[in-house]
């Protein structure tokens, strides 16, 4: 079964489509913003990954989201609720982690079918 890659680089692909499987890099959105403007950049790059993928966000199996602060947790949910629209709805974990840079807020991995 082919391996496809997408926006491949040399250290990481932003997405990797094995068989009917959709693996996404973590996402984050612009250093320094808001966790609201870094939620909403984050979730704009998964459906255009997704896209690309052949896929879209009612497909979308299991979501991971890392904050780099849980007292940033409902004003994330705020976003996400939203964008999630109360229908489709992943399998989801959120944790708290220190993530690449103290200005990144929220990063999230999906795993998603095509």
């Amino acid at each position: 079964m082919a391996i496809e890659r997408i926006e491949a680089g040399p250290r990481m692909s932003q997405a990797v489509v094995h068989g009917d499987t959709v693996y996404l890099a973590g996402q984050v959105g612009a250093p320094g913003e808001s966790v609201t403007v870094q939620t909403q950049a984050v979730l704009a790059s998964i459906e255009k990954l997704l896209a690309q993928t052949g896929s879209d966000k009612s497909k979308i199996l299991t979501a991971t989201i890392w904050l780099a602060d849980m007292a940033d947790f409902a004003e994330m949910n705020a976003v996400w609720d939203k964008w999630v629209d109360g229908k489709d709805a992943p399998a989801r974990a959120t944790g708290e982690a220190k993530l690449a840079t103290p200005a990144y807020k929220v990063e999230i991995i999906i795993v998603a079918a095509r």
